[in-house]
């Protein structure tokens, strides 16, 4: 079967049924999208009826807001590769609705959505009554989907099996042992909703916690959605803190989720730089999503709102989801700490295309604060087989009388910075530079290129010892500009209460 990078998957199974039927389904759509899936609910779809049904909405209800919950875990478990996304555009309140979680036909719904991925496919969970069916159903969904957003051309479609048989066996066997196989929709609590709804946090690399905390906020939300993204202060605790995103991109990307799930919602970012943000002076907000973990922070906030003379938010708790791949030494929920960590030791963007480098020695730019560990790594490199070269070694180097960069030194410094053997005193041409930007850029300027040439003859000496791999130790490899000069590179960090 074709691999798409984005998908969408219409929902078709009853809501109380779709707890058990969501795991294997997408699982299965994981077989056929590879990147983006978007997830569309419309409970009790019927696509095989020969008239070409409509999108309509939908009126939220706390099922749901457990289903959404459930669909998260079950995909950081089935399908963690992919970007899943829970669309609640066909999800609001509707006075004429027969029941909870009912429809309402009558409403007009909004034009089709442009969501930040083109769906280059339609997938669904519908069930055939027999295969003479699949033209007809596949026609219909395609339709609906266009109906629902805008799609690629030539919009494929795929209709899912997940072991149906033995589904609708365990969903009987669970219902009768709930009592839920009459009236199930009758018994559907009506979620409150609010207009202006608050959540805080990192939101470091969208994950499947972060995304159900979204999610339930903005069926939560009717109106207005206000977010505070821990900034500066607010970072410096955090585990790993160095590879956190900047506030910029995690702004990005929450704006990007959100237009595609709820783009009816007026968001509001800011930066939260102290705990309580904006939470505590905002007299139109009326309820903040907090889980077990934050609850605290969600009764603090209401207590600075008492003080300041403004209503208590109502605190709406979500759980936290279980992280099934967490180590002995991480959090057992989902969490951004835990997935930094295993950021260690990866490559966080694609090496660039150094094709003006010849293939060999692979070069490695190792580079990293001081005292971060550049030379344990660079020694067990070289342990390993490769060619160690030592910047720091090389820049001594220069300084020595006959070295191209000597003379320069002198002329630009002074001859007062020379030992009576004549050999460069490091301290006193400390003096010179030191807390003077000009005068340090002079001497960098002098001596910089001059170590950039030692390095590629130490390289070019590996290449003819036949090495396959060299590893350049440089703290000041990136202000050097020397990233060139390498393959990839390596940051190593401490954090700084380990200095």
């Amino acid at each position: 079967m074709s691999m798409f990078s984005t998908g969408i998957l219409v929902l078709t199974s009853p809501l109380h049924t779709l707890p058990l039927r969501i795991a294997p389904v997408l699982s299965s759509a994981a077989q056929v999208v590879n990147q983006t899936l978007y997830v569309h609910l419309h409970p009790d779809l019927n696509l095989g009826s020969g008239s070409q049904p409509r999108p309509v909405f939908i009126s939220p209800v706390v099922d749901l807001s457990s289903f959404i919950t459930r669909l998260y875990s079950n995909a950081a478990d089935v399908c963690g590769h992919l970007d899943v996304r829970v669309l609640l555009t066909n999800i609001r309140p509707q006075p004429g609705a027969t029941s909870p979680g009912g429809t309402n036909p009558s409403c007009p719904f909004p034009s089709p959505q442009l969501l930040s991925h083109f769906p280059e496919v339609v997938l669904t969970d519908f069930p055939l009554q027999d295969q003479g069916q699949y033209p007809l159903v596949s026609k219909c969904l395609q339709r609906y989907a266009g109906h629902c957003y805008v799609c690629s051309p030539g919009l494929a479609s795929v209709l899912l099996h997940p072991q149906l048989e033995k589904l609708q066996e365990e969903e009987g066997v669970e219902q009768a042992k709930e009592g839920q196989l009459k009236n199930c929709h009758d018994k559907m609590e009506p979620l409150e909703t609010y207009n202006d709804v608050v959540v805080g946090g990192t939101f470091d690399r969208l994950h499947g916690a972060h995304k159900t905390l979204l999610n339930i906020s903005c069926l939560l939300a009717n109106r207005r959605f206000l977010i505070g993204v821990c900034d500066q202060a607010m970072l410096k605790k955090k585990v790993l803190k160095e590879l956190i995103e900047p506030y910029s991109v995690r702004v990005l990307r929450l704006r990007e989720f959100l237009q595609d799930i709820k783009p009816s919602l007026e968001v509001e970012i800011v930066p939260l730089d102290d705990p309580f943000g904006t939470s505590v002076v905002d007299s139109e907000l009326q309820c903040i999503v907090v889980s077990e973990e934050t609850r605290k922070g969600g009764e603090a906030v209401n207590r600075r709102r008492i003080d300041n003379g403004l209503p208590s938010l109502v605190l709406h708790e979500i759980q936290l989801l279980k992280d099934a791949h967490h180590t002995e030494t991480e959090e057992e929920k989902i969490s951004s700490s835990s997935l930094r960590s295993r950021l260690l030791g990866t490559l966080l963007t694609t090496p660039k295309n150094m094709s003006h480098l010849p293939p060999l020695p692979y070069v490695i730019g190792l580079t990293g604060g001081s005292g971060s560990g550049k030379s344990s790594i660079a020694r067990r490199l070289e342990a390993l087989g490769a060619a160690r070269i030592d910047s720091d070694q090389l820049g001594h180097e220069t300084y020595r009388p006959g070295a191209a960069a000597y003379q320069h030194v002198l002329e630009e410094f002074g001859s007062d910075i020379l030992n009576e053997d004549k050999t460069i005193n490091r301290r006193a041409l400390g003096k010179k530079v030191f807390g003077n930007k000009e005068r340090l850029k002079a001497l960098t300027d002098i001596v910089w290129p001059e170590i950039a040439l030692l390095v590629n003859e130490r390289i070019q000496q590996a290449r003819k010892e036949g090495k396959q791999v060299c590893v350049v130790d440089a703290a000041v490899l990136l202000e050097a500009g020397w990233e060139n000069m390498v393959h990839e590179i390596w940051v190593t960090i401490i954090p700084e209460e380990e200095y």
